[in-house]
């Protein structure tokens, strides 16, 4: 077995190469990403409930026999809210743990 074709494994190795390493993003980036994937699922979650509602009026107007088809657009907007309620529960709790943080 050839030594120089071992991978160097030491740690003046790896520090070597964390020194060209781009800088990791700064908090404000991943505030401003955190924010945005918090209202795309905000207008995904209201999407699916806007779409549960206009169902629901199809069936009580008489204008579809699609029973079923309501019924499972009901359970997803269900669904997709108790979801966004738990993420906001999180959420809150994580920054309720913050502030209780001794500095």
């Amino acid at each position: 077995m050839n030594l120089n074709s071992v991978a160097d494994i030491t740690l003046k190795s790896h520090l070597k190469g964390l020194s060209g390493a781009q800088a990791a993003p700064s908090v404000q980036n991943l505030g401003d990403k955190f924010a945005a994937a918090l209202k795309d699922s905000l207008s995904e979650v209201n999407r699916v409930q806007l779409s549960a509602d206009h169902a629901a009026q199809q069936i009580a107007a008489g204008e579809t026999k699609n029973l079923h088809g309501a019924m499972i657009k009901m359970e997803e907007a269900d669904i997709s809210l108790r979801l966004m309620v738990q993420v906001r529960n999180k959420a809150v709790e994580a920054y309720q743990e913050i502030m209780r943080m001794q500095v």
